[in-house]
């Protein structure tokens, strides 16, 4: 039972530390639903995500890492992408058909609701740091440990869903985006694409490489 609790509390702790900024960007999908679209996309992208995030974070229960921290970081593109590309979209009233349209989810969303899928690529770009967090915790823990946290993170990932569509709801926060929400969506995902790319070291190491010996 104190295992339990321990694994439950480390679940939380992980999950708050590495998706604060989560709970903005789910704001900003919540708003951003139209006639076409239910709440339940945004909740059941943020979930595909975060599931391909745990997997590409369980070579650390297998004792090794996937890719380093620099390489991950290039996820940090995609959102910046679709930030640029909204940026610099004339037609604004045709903004969530452009956002789902991007070359880099082709096709899928003949198989999938494109809302669903552009949720969830947003949130395996934004989760290097969550990769960084989670591969050394599960590296530590046996497989009734491991069932544990990601039970909780699991739990946490619905609880964040309901926090950001119960902000949303609030007049003050309802009143912000739908009167500024077309012109900082662009600039919320370009924030996020940067910040990505900065804070996984990304921007650094390819900066201060050193140069490909001929």
């Amino acid at each position: 039972m104190t295992n339990l609790i321990s694994n439950i509390l480390q679940g939380i702790t992980a999950f708050v530390a590495t998706n604060l900024d989560d709970v903005v960007v789910l704001i900003v999908f919540f708003t951003q639903i139209d006639k076409t679209e239910r709440p339940w996309h945004i909740v059941t992208g943020q979930y595909l995500g975060f599931c391909l995030l745990l997997l590409l974070s369980l070579p650390g229960y297998l004792g090794g890492t996937l890719l380093p921290p620099h390489w991950i970081g290039l996820l940090g593109l995609l959102p910046l992408a679709i930030g640029l590309q909204l940026l610099f979209t004339d037609n604004q009233d045709d903004e969530s058909a452009q956002m789902v349209s991007n070359p880099l989810l082709p096709r899928l969303s003949a198989f999938c609701p494109p809302r669903i899928l552009q949720v969830a690529a947003v949130t395996v770009a934004n989760g290097g740091d969550n990769i960084g967090i989670y591969v050394p915790l599960f590296a530590s823990k046996n497989l009734i440990g491991l069932l544990e946290i990601i039970g909780t993170f699991l739990v946490m990932v619905g609880i964040w869903c309901w926090l950001a569509w119960h902000l949303v709801k609030q007049p003050a926060i309802g009143q912000l985006f739908s009167k500024y929400g077309d012109r900082l969506v662009p600039w919320v995902f370009i924030a996020l694409g940067c910040y990505i790319l900065y804070e996984s070291g990304t921007i650094t190491y390819f900066f201060n490489a050193p140069p490909i010996a001929k």
